[in-house]
């Protein structure tokens, strides 16, 4: 039996945490969700009617439930 090393569980914490860095990295207010302001500073080809379309619950802002979902659709780079 192998064991994990505290290496190996970094590198897999951090990888499993570079599409909440990405959000994090785009939420300039560090209020936990996208405006559309914010997201377009991080990807200016991002249109009004495309945040609109990943903003699922039409609250004005992305969360990180958004955010993953526009990522596996396409909408948004990862």
């Amino acid at each position: 039996m192998k064991l994990i090393t505290k290496p190996t569980i970094a590198l897999i914490a951090l990888m499993s945490a570079s599409a909440a860095f990405a959000q994090l990295a785009a939420d300039a207010n560090g209020d936990g969700v996208l405006t559309i302001d914010e997201v377009q500073a991080v990807y200016p080809d991002i249109t009004a009617e495309s945040f609109t379309t990943m903003d699922l619950n039409a609250d004005g802002a992305l969360d990180e439930a958004e955010v993953q979902s526009a990522q596996e659709a396409g909408l948004m780079p990862a």
